[in-house]
């Protein structure tokens, strides 16, 4: 999730379109706190792990 939001962030920087760079700083937020809930031992929506 957090290279896909990497990427798209790109994507949307280079093309100059304002929605990707949304959704693509969006995925990187929700894949870093998904991560790191997962380093600390909680289990989100019934996973401990996210890959």
């Amino acid at each position: 999730m957090i290279i896909l939001g990497i990427i798209l962030a790109i994507i949307g920087l280079v093309v100059s379109v304002p929605v990707l760079l949304y959704i693509g700083i969006a995925l990187i937020i929700i894949g870093v706190v998904l991560e790191v809930m997962g380093m600390a031992g909680h289990a989100v929506a019934g996973r401990r792990h996210y890959y």
